[in-house]
Protein backbone atom coordinates (compact mmCIF):
# COMPACT_ATOMS: atom_id res chain seq x y z
CA UNK A 1 0.00 0.00 0.00
CA UNK A 2 0.92 3.56 -0.91
CA UNK A 3 -0.08 6.93 -0.90
CA UNK A 4 -0.49 9.91 -3.06
CA UNK A 5 -1.57 12.84 -2.42
CA UNK A 6 -2.83 12.31 0.99
CA UNK A 7 -5.06 8.80 -0.82
CA UNK A 8 -4.07 5.27 -0.60
CA UNK A 9 -3.20 3.06 -3.74
CA UNK A 10 -4.39 -0.16 -3.17
CA UNK A 11 -4.92 -3.52 -4.82
CA UNK A 12 -5.33 -3.59 -8.49
CA UNK A 13 -4.78 0.21 -8.99
CA UNK A 14 -7.38 1.34 -7.27
CA UNK A 15 -7.46 4.79 -5.64
CA UNK A 16 -9.12 4.45 -2.29
CA UNK A 17 -9.78 7.74 -0.26
CA UNK A 18 -8.84 7.80 3.10
CA UNK A 19 -11.32 6.49 5.84
CA UNK A 20 -14.02 8.38 6.90
CA UNK A 21 -16.07 8.48 9.49
CA UNK A 22 -18.72 5.16 9.51
CA UNK A 23 -22.16 6.09 10.45
CA UNK A 24 -24.75 3.90 10.34
CA UNK A 25 -28.24 4.39 8.46
CA UNK A 26 -31.19 2.49 8.90
CA UNK A 27 -31.37 -1.32 8.99
CA UNK A 28 -27.32 -0.46 10.04
CA UNK A 29 -26.44 -0.03 6.33
CA UNK A 30 -23.16 1.95 5.94
CA UNK A 31 -23.19 5.49 4.79
CA UNK A 32 -20.51 7.69 3.98
CA UNK A 33 -19.69 11.44 5.44
CA UNK A 34 -22.17 14.06 3.68
CA UNK A 35 -19.56 14.84 0.79
CA UNK A 36 -20.31 11.24 -0.19
CA UNK A 37 -23.94 11.55 -0.43
CA UNK A 38 -24.78 11.75 -4.56
CA UNK A 39 -28.23 11.64 -6.17
CA UNK A 40 -29.54 8.18 -7.15
CA UNK A 41 -29.38 7.21 -10.21
CA UNK A 42 -32.34 6.97 -12.38
CA UNK A 43 -33.28 7.17 -16.02
CA UNK A 44 -35.32 10.25 -14.94
CA UNK A 45 -32.49 12.38 -13.92
CA UNK A 46 -29.57 10.81 -15.70
CA UNK A 47 -26.87 13.20 -16.36
CA UNK A 48 -22.94 13.15 -16.78
CA UNK A 49 -22.10 14.13 -12.99
CA UNK A 50 -22.00 10.59 -11.82
CA UNK A 51 -20.39 9.47 -9.11
CA UNK A 52 -17.46 11.30 -7.43
CA UNK A 53 -14.41 9.87 -6.63
CA UNK A 54 -14.97 10.58 -2.55
CA UNK A 55 -17.39 7.87 -3.13
CA UNK A 56 -15.19 5.48 -3.75
CA UNK A 57 -14.82 2.64 -0.66
CA UNK A 58 -13.24 3.86 2.25
CA UNK A 59 -10.86 1.15 3.76
CA UNK A 60 -12.49 -1.20 6.22
CA UNK A 61 -15.97 0.45 5.41
CA UNK A 62 -18.28 -2.11 3.85
CA UNK A 63 -20.16 -2.33 2.06
CA UNK A 64 -18.38 -0.56 -0.87
CA UNK A 65 -20.30 2.62 -1.63
CA UNK A 66 -23.28 4.23 -1.57
CA UNK A 67 -26.18 6.05 -3.39
CA UNK A 68 -29.03 8.12 -1.83
CA UNK A 69 -31.31 10.66 -2.74
CA UNK A 70 -30.62 14.50 -3.15
CA UNK A 71 -27.92 15.45 -0.39
CA UNK A 72 -30.28 19.03 0.37
CA UNK A 73 -33.43 16.36 1.00
CA UNK A 74 -34.43 17.19 3.96
CA UNK A 75 -35.16 13.36 5.49
CA UNK A 76 -31.43 12.30 4.12
CA UNK A 77 -30.31 15.18 6.32
CA UNK A 78 -32.13 13.48 9.08
CA UNK A 79 -30.52 10.18 8.28
CA UNK A 80 -27.03 11.37 8.37
CA UNK A 81 -27.50 13.49 11.41
CA UNK A 82 -29.79 11.50 13.60
CA UNK A 83 -28.77 7.87 12.32
CA UNK A 84 -30.70 5.91 14.66
CA UNK A 85 -34.54 7.69 13.76
CA UNK A 86 -36.42 5.16 11.43
CA UNK A 87 -37.06 6.48 7.99
CA UNK A 88 -38.24 3.65 6.27
CA UNK A 89 -39.05 6.04 2.89
CA UNK A 90 -35.12 6.78 3.10
CA UNK A 91 -34.11 3.44 3.59
CA UNK A 92 -35.67 2.50 0.52
CA UNK A 93 -34.25 4.41 -2.27
CA UNK A 94 -30.38 3.35 -1.07
CA UNK A 95 -28.45 1.35 -3.99
CA UNK A 96 -25.11 0.24 -3.44
CA UNK A 97 -22.70 0.92 -6.19
CA UNK A 98 -19.09 1.52 -6.84
CA UNK A 99 -16.90 2.92 -8.62
CA UNK A 100 -13.10 2.48 -9.43
CA UNK A 101 -10.04 3.63 -11.63
CA UNK A 102 -7.19 1.48 -13.18
CA UNK A 103 -4.80 1.58 -15.81
CA UNK A 104 -5.19 0.65 -19.76
CA UNK A 105 -2.41 1.06 -22.42
CA UNK A 106 -4.09 4.25 -22.82
CA UNK A 107 -4.56 5.33 -19.57
CA UNK A 108 -7.19 6.03 -16.61
CA UNK A 109 -10.12 4.18 -17.11
CA UNK A 110 -13.12 4.14 -14.63
CA UNK A 111 -15.80 1.65 -13.71
CA UNK A 112 -19.10 2.21 -12.20
CA UNK A 113 -20.37 -1.59 -11.01
CA UNK A 114 -24.08 -2.09 -9.84
CA UNK A 115 -24.24 -5.36 -8.46
CA UNK A 116 -27.79 -7.13 -8.49
CA UNK A 117 -28.41 -8.51 -4.98
CA UNK A 118 -28.03 -12.15 -5.92
CA UNK A 119 -26.31 -11.66 -9.64
CA UNK A 120 -26.25 -14.57 -12.02
CA UNK A 121 -24.50 -13.04 -14.78
CA UNK A 122 -22.38 -9.61 -15.48
CA UNK A 123 -23.23 -6.97 -18.24
CA UNK A 124 -20.45 -4.79 -19.15
CA UNK A 125 -21.65 -1.84 -21.15
CA UNK A 126 -19.39 0.84 -22.97
CA UNK A 127 -20.73 4.68 -23.45
CA UNK A 128 -20.88 6.25 -27.14
CA UNK A 129 -18.55 8.58 -28.51
CA UNK A 130 -19.38 11.60 -27.38
CA UNK A 131 -21.60 10.80 -24.57
CA UNK A 132 -20.79 8.84 -20.92
CA UNK A 133 -22.41 6.68 -18.49
CA UNK A 134 -25.33 8.23 -17.68
CA UNK A 135 -26.99 8.16 -20.74
CA UNK A 136 -30.56 7.66 -20.23
CA UNK A 137 -30.79 4.20 -22.24
CA UNK A 138 -27.47 2.99 -20.42
CA UNK A 139 -29.48 3.73 -17.16
CA UNK A 140 -32.80 1.86 -18.04
CA UNK A 141 -30.62 -1.03 -19.12
CA UNK A 142 -29.08 -0.76 -16.09
CA UNK A 143 -31.97 -0.64 -13.84
CA UNK A 144 -33.53 -3.76 -16.32
CA UNK A 145 -30.52 -5.89 -15.50
CA UNK A 146 -30.38 -5.94 -12.61
CA UNK A 147 -33.77 -6.50 -12.06
CA UNK A 148 -33.02 -9.89 -14.06
CA UNK A 149 -30.12 -10.61 -11.42
CA UNK A 150 -27.57 -8.94 -13.36
CA UNK A 151 -24.64 -6.98 -12.33
CA UNK A 152 -23.84 -4.12 -14.56
CA UNK A 153 -20.74 -2.25 -14.85
CA UNK A 154 -20.66 1.24 -16.92
CA UNK A 155 -16.96 1.53 -18.58
CA UNK A 156 -15.66 5.16 -19.33
CA UNK A 157 -12.75 5.16 -21.67
CA UNK A 158 -9.69 6.61 -21.13
CA UNK A 159 -10.54 9.47 -23.39
CA UNK A 160 -13.60 10.65 -21.58
CA UNK A 161 -12.24 10.28 -17.98
CA UNK A 162 -9.11 12.90 -19.26
CA UNK A 163 -11.88 14.95 -20.38
CA UNK A 164 -12.05 14.98 -23.60
CA UNK A 165 -15.07 14.43 -26.27
CA UNK A 166 -13.39 13.00 -29.36
CA UNK A 167 -13.00 9.51 -29.07
CA UNK A 168 -9.25 7.48 -29.85
CA UNK A 169 -8.59 5.73 -32.54
CA UNK A 170 -10.57 2.12 -32.49
CA UNK A 171 -7.06 0.31 -31.64
CA UNK A 172 -7.02 1.97 -29.14
CA UNK A 173 -10.41 1.81 -27.78
CA UNK A 174 -10.50 -1.82 -28.08
CA UNK A 175 -7.59 -2.25 -26.08
CA UNK A 176 -8.64 -0.24 -23.04
CA UNK A 177 -11.75 -1.87 -23.43
CA UNK A 178 -10.31 -5.58 -23.41
CA UNK A 179 -8.01 -3.84 -19.80
CA UNK A 180 -11.16 -2.95 -18.05
CA UNK A 181 -13.00 -6.07 -19.29
CA UNK A 182 -9.61 -8.23 -17.47
CA UNK A 183 -9.76 -5.51 -14.33
CA UNK A 184 -13.48 -6.58 -13.91
CA UNK A 185 -13.95 -10.58 -14.47
CA UNK A 186 -10.53 -10.35 -12.01
CA UNK A 187 -11.98 -8.21 -9.51
CA UNK A 188 -16.46 -7.18 -8.94
CA UNK A 189 -17.61 -9.50 -11.61
CA UNK A 190 -15.51 -12.66 -10.70
CA UNK A 191 -16.70 -16.16 -11.29
CA UNK A 192 -19.95 -14.38 -13.18
CA UNK A 193 -20.79 -15.48 -16.56
CA UNK A 194 -20.29 -12.42 -18.69
CA UNK A 195 -22.06 -10.23 -21.20
CA UNK A 196 -20.81 -7.16 -22.94
CA UNK A 197 -22.29 -4.23 -24.95
CA UNK A 198 -22.87 -0.44 -25.24
CA UNK A 199 -24.44 2.67 -27.27
CA UNK A 200 -23.47 3.32 -30.60
CA UNK A 201 -19.72 3.78 -30.69
CA UNK A 202 -19.59 1.44 -27.21
CA UNK A 203 -21.56 -1.36 -29.05
CA UNK A 204 -19.00 -1.16 -32.22
CA UNK A 205 -16.37 -2.02 -29.59
CA UNK A 206 -18.15 -5.07 -27.64
CA UNK A 207 -18.61 -6.83 -30.95
CA UNK A 208 -15.12 -5.88 -32.38
CA UNK A 209 -14.03 -7.89 -28.72
CA UNK A 210 -16.55 -10.11 -28.22
CA UNK A 211 -14.79 -12.91 -29.63
CA UNK A 212 -11.76 -12.24 -26.97
CA UNK A 213 -13.58 -11.47 -24.06
CA UNK A 214 -15.19 -14.75 -24.21
CA UNK A 215 -18.85 -12.62 -23.89
CA UNK A 216 -21.79 -14.81 -24.26
CA UNK A 217 -24.12 -12.47 -25.77
CA UNK A 218 -24.02 -8.30 -26.69
CA UNK A 219 -26.11 -6.35 -26.38
CA UNK A 220 -26.41 -2.91 -28.76
CA UNK A 221 -27.94 0.04 -28.54
CA UNK A 222 -27.94 2.31 -31.14
CA UNK A 223 -26.10 0.52 -33.56
CA UNK A 224 -24.22 3.06 -35.94
CA UNK A 225 -24.80 0.69 -39.40
CA UNK A 226 -22.83 3.71 -41.27
CA UNK A 227 -22.03 7.39 -40.71
CA UNK A 228 -25.41 9.98 -41.20
CA UNK A 229 -25.92 11.87 -44.18
CA UNK A 230 -23.45 10.04 -46.41
CA UNK A 231 -25.01 8.01 -49.26
CA UNK A 232 -22.27 5.90 -50.16
CA UNK A 233 -20.62 6.13 -46.83
CA UNK A 234 -18.95 2.45 -45.64
CA UNK A 235 -21.57 -0.24 -43.68
CA UNK A 236 -20.28 -1.34 -40.58
CA UNK A 237 -22.51 -4.49 -40.74
CA UNK A 238 -19.42 -6.29 -40.72
CA UNK A 239 -18.82 -6.10 -37.05
CA UNK A 240 -22.21 -7.08 -35.88
CA UNK A 241 -21.96 -10.25 -38.14
CA UNK A 242 -18.72 -11.45 -36.70
CA UNK A 243 -20.39 -12.13 -33.27
CA UNK A 244 -21.44 -15.47 -33.58
CA UNK A 245 -22.95 -15.04 -29.97
CA UNK A 246 -26.66 -13.76 -29.34
CA UNK A 247 -27.03 -10.12 -29.68
CA UNK A 248 -29.95 -7.65 -29.73
CA UNK A 249 -29.73 -4.55 -31.20
CA UNK A 250 -32.25 -1.54 -29.84
CA UNK A 251 -32.72 0.68 -32.60
CA UNK A 252 -34.91 3.97 -33.52
CA UNK A 253 -36.70 3.96 -36.01
CA UNK A 254 -35.84 7.15 -37.35
CA UNK A 255 -32.16 6.41 -36.40
CA UNK A 256 -29.78 8.27 -39.33
CA UNK A 257 -27.25 5.67 -38.67
CA UNK A 258 -29.47 3.24 -40.75
CA UNK A 259 -31.23 0.13 -39.00
CA UNK A 260 -29.10 -3.17 -38.90
CA UNK A 261 -31.03 -6.44 -40.09
CA UNK A 262 -31.91 -8.89 -38.34
CA UNK A 263 -29.80 -12.07 -38.27
CA UNK A 264 -29.77 -16.00 -36.78
CA UNK A 265 -27.91 -14.79 -33.88
CA UNK A 266 -29.18 -11.21 -33.98
CA UNK A 267 -32.56 -9.71 -32.68
CA UNK A 268 -33.15 -6.18 -34.09
CA UNK A 269 -36.05 -4.16 -32.06
CA UNK A 270 -37.35 -1.39 -33.41
CA UNK A 271 -38.07 1.79 -31.17
CA UNK A 272 -39.92 4.92 -31.49
CA UNK A 273 -37.53 7.73 -31.91
CA UNK A 274 -33.74 8.51 -33.43
CA UNK A 275 -30.21 7.94 -31.87
CA UNK A 276 -30.39 8.83 -28.65
CA UNK A 277 -33.41 6.35 -27.80
CA UNK A 278 -34.90 8.97 -25.66
CA UNK A 279 -38.33 9.41 -27.09
CA UNK A 280 -39.59 5.95 -25.60
CA UNK A 281 -37.13 4.69 -22.56
CA UNK A 282 -39.59 2.20 -21.84
CA UNK A 283 -39.77 0.67 -25.26
CA UNK A 284 -35.97 0.34 -24.88
CA UNK A 285 -36.17 -0.97 -21.33
CA UNK A 286 -38.94 -3.55 -22.75
CA UNK A 287 -36.80 -5.14 -25.15
CA UNK A 288 -33.91 -6.00 -23.35
CA UNK A 289 -36.34 -7.27 -20.73
CA UNK A 290 -37.70 -9.49 -23.42
CA UNK A 291 -34.34 -10.63 -24.43
CA UNK A 292 -32.61 -11.24 -21.31
CA UNK A 293 -34.28 -13.71 -19.55
CA UNK A 294 -33.78 -15.87 -22.84
CA UNK A 295 -30.02 -15.37 -22.91
CA UNK A 296 -29.86 -16.05 -18.81
CA UNK A 297 -31.64 -19.65 -19.84
CA UNK A 298 -29.65 -20.67 -23.04
CA UNK A 299 -25.95 -20.10 -20.40
CA UNK A 300 -27.92 -22.16 -17.83
CA UNK A 301 -29.02 -19.24 -15.50
CA UNK A 302 -32.29 -18.96 -14.28
CA UNK A 303 -33.84 -15.92 -15.16
CA UNK A 304 -35.47 -13.62 -12.35
CA UNK A 305 -38.71 -14.41 -10.48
Amino acid sequence: MRFEGGEEVGERGVVRPRRVEDRRGPAGKTLLDDRDVVPELTSENARPTDVPREALTGRGIEPPGVRVAKAEDRANRQMLEHPDSPIESVAATITWMSTFEFDTPYGLARAHVHPAPEPRAALVLGHGAGGGVASPDLVAVTDVARAEGVSVALVEQPYRVAGRRSPAPARQLDAAWLAAIDYLVAGELRSLPLLVGGRSLGARVACRTAEVTGALAVLCLAFPMHAPGRANAASRLHELDAVTVPVLVVQGERDPFGMPPAAEHRTVVQVPGNHSLKADLEAVANAVRSWLPGVLAQIGQPASR
